[in-house]
């Protein structure tokens, strides 16, 4: 497990981006009849990002079945990149106009009997923390679903105060 953002470490997200090797994908379109994102003051909100690359889901299934925890630690940290790929586009290509990252939600398919929820989670938490460093500290909340749509693994929403 990644320790915690050192709060003293003032790199901004894109830099912090470029030091860890991370390129993001583009923003993923939508699958659906709504936004990708929503902007209303200084709020910004995605719409769920599933654990796509390229266009494919890389992860199918249900944690604690088809999939293992680290499978959906792994379906976590995708789905939460492609959020942040989703933020990136809204505020046209300059992560670090985010203030802070207040939310994330996670939602993922669950095997009946799985309860590791808080662990698959942290593939989200901790690429936020990451790439976020103290602005990325968030509050979140995991609920697990018998079945999801196109039989994604998992979905991330993210809530960014941004300047």
């Amino acid at each position: 497990m990644p320790p915690a953002p050192d709060t003293s470490d003032n790199r901004k997200p894109e830099q912090r981006l470029k030091d860890l090797g991370i390129e993001l994908p583009p923003a993923p379109g939508v699958a659906g009849d709504y936004l990708p994102y929503i902007i209303t003051g200084n709020l910004l909100m995605t719409s769920g990002q599933l654990p796509w690359i390229n266009g494919e889901l890389k992860f199918k299934g249900k944690i604690g079945a088809e999939l293992t925890l680290e499978q959906g630690y792994q379906a976590f940290r995708l789905s939460a990149l492609n959020a942040i790929a989703q933020v990136r586009k809204a505020l046209d290509g300059n992560l670090d106009r985010v203030n802070r990252i207040l939310r994330l939600e996670g939602t993922f398919g669950c095997a009946p009997g799985f309860t590791d929820h808080p662990k698959v989670l942290n593939g989200a938490s901790h690429i936020v923390n990451e790439v976020f460093g103290p602005r990325g500290l968030h509050t979140r909340m995991v609920q697990a679903n018998p079945e999801m749509a196109l039989d994604c693994a998992t979905l991330v929403v993210l809530f960014a105060e941004i300047a």
